[in-house]
């Protein structure tokens, strides 16, 4: 998403690591170098302005403290710079109402349909006890109601749509008519995309308003659309008063400089992000997270909110602590797996890690992680559990009962003593993330990683 641009700013921040003080000469060529960083990255050229002259002054007005470089703390000021433009907090959707109405808007091809059926998956996992009724609005695109249908119905949540009619707003109001009858708790309601300046569907957005009197409208807006998003937005909200907005596609290759502009532009929180094609692909905006991502720190935040939806508590603090003793087994190692893969690839975990990020070479596919579960199960109960050493012998039967190669075994067997030392010598994340100095010791980690190659 932000790989040019937190390449950039990497490079940057290491070639300040060398100064003994931060000092205006070297503070104005970061900042230069910063906002070329930016403004190629399509962020807005006024929010690039603004948020220099904050990171300077901040700059040349700390007191570089000892036990940090010139380095480290010129990116602590640039990170919490960052939070602050983008909002500082989460900004959860607003569900309060007996029936809590959402409706989305924005440019034609921005993921509005699909952002509905992801709003609805959202919050049938997150709030208890809703029941949804999604509203197919877009009349304008071909098979637009029919995609919300096979949506809705991949997820089980109910879509309202009228064969043959043409006008939107009637359909916006008969779905508000049956979610208020049936007692739905949420509504989100899907429109055709349009351009700001397209009047006669302004309005026609402007009518669906009156009539749902939504709790949220939601501006969605694509990752790629550039430096013209946020101003898009700030259209879209003097007609219509949006009260939030939902960036998609921002796993793409996009430059993304809208998820930095946009808040700053509309005065108006940025409150979810599309991070995938998968109808669960979709999460509340953290500012601190982006902020981290934007500056290669990964992504610990939405790591940890993953591994408490995958992990029980208990289970999780047992495995640390056999981790911790070196007493994790083949059996462990197995289960852990397995987990790990319900939080989706293993690529995808690894650029969360703070300093891991480059090692998109590894990943553990649905074939792989088989042929793994094979290669364990055809060990005996006393071999995965160690107190039987894997000697040749073993391993050559271990090759034949799981139908794999004596090579594969044998890397099978150099990835689990591998992740055991991973684990035991991982970062305190918590402690990394709270200042910059102490960084550890990474390129082993790294090491440890390349030498398991998942296969």
């Amino acid at each position: 998403m932000f790989g040019s641009l937190t390449e950039k700013l990497h490079s940057l921040f290491s070639s300040l690591s060398g100064k003994k003080a931060l000092s205006e000469e070297n503070v104005s060529d970061a900042v230069r170098d910063i906002r070329l960083a930016l403004l190629d990255a399509d962020v807005n050229f006024a929010v690039v302005s603004g948020f220099l002259k904050k990171v300077k002054e901040k700059a040349l007005g700390e007191i570089v403290l000892k036990s940090v470089s010139p380095g480290q703390q010129f990116t602590k000021i640039v990170h919490d710079e960052l939070i602050a433009l983008m909002g500082t907090d989460e900004v959860p959707l607003d569900l309060n109402a007996k029936l809590s109405v959402l409706m989305l808007c924005g440019l034609q091809g921005s993921g509005k349909t699909t952002t509905c059926a992801k709003l609805a998956s959202y919050i049938q996992a997150n709030v208890k006890n809703k029941k949804i009724l999604l509203a197919a609005c877009d009349l304008q695109r071909p098979a637009a109601v029919e995609q919300l249908k096979t949506l809705g119905l991949s997820i089980g949540v109910s879509v309202f749509s009228i064969e043959g009619e043409k006008r939107a707003v009637v359909v916006a109001k008969k779905a508000f008519q049956k979610a208020t009858d049936e007692g739905f708790d949420v509504l989100i309601v899907d429109t055709a995309g349009r351009l700001h300046i397209d009047e006669e569907l302004m309005k026609e957005l402007e009518e669906i308003r009156s009539v749902v009197n939504p709790r949220e409208v939601l501006f969605v807006a694509n990752a790629s659309t550039g430096q013209d998003a946020p101003r898009i937005a700030a259209e879209f909200d003097k007609r219509i008063c949006i009260t939030g907005t939902i960036l998609t596609m921002l796993d793409g290759n996009a430059r993304a400089g809208s998820a930095i502009s946009i808040r700053e532009i509309t005065q108006k929180p940025l409150k979810f992000e599309g991070i995938g094609e998968k109808i669960t692909d979709l999460q509340l905006f953290n500012p601190r997270s982006m902020a981290d991502r934007i500056l290669g720190m990964g992504d610990v935040i939405n790591l940890v909110k993953k591994a408490e939806l995958h992990f029980d508590k208990e289970e999780s603090l047992k495995m640390e602590k056999k981790l911790r003793t070196a007493t994790f087994t083949y059996n462990d190692y197995l289960s852990q797996m397995g987990m790990v893969k319900k939080m989706g690839s293993m690529k995808s975990l690894l650029k969360m890690i703070p300093g891991l990020g480059s090692m998109g070479d590894l990943d553990l596919s649905d074939s792989q992680f088989k042929q793994m579960e094979a290669m364990i199960l055809s060990m005996t109960p006393r071999e995965r559990e160690e107190r039987d050493e894997l000697t040749h012998l073993r391993r050559k039967r271990v090759s034949k009962g799981s139908g794999v190669s004596l090579e594969e075994v044998n890397r099978m067997v150099k990835g689990f003593q591998r992740v055991k030392q991973l684990f035991k010598s991982m970062p305190d994340m918590k402690s990394k993330m709270k200042g910059f100095s102490g960084m550890p010791d990474l390129n082993m980690l790294k090491n440890q990683l390349k030498g398991n190659q998942w296969r």
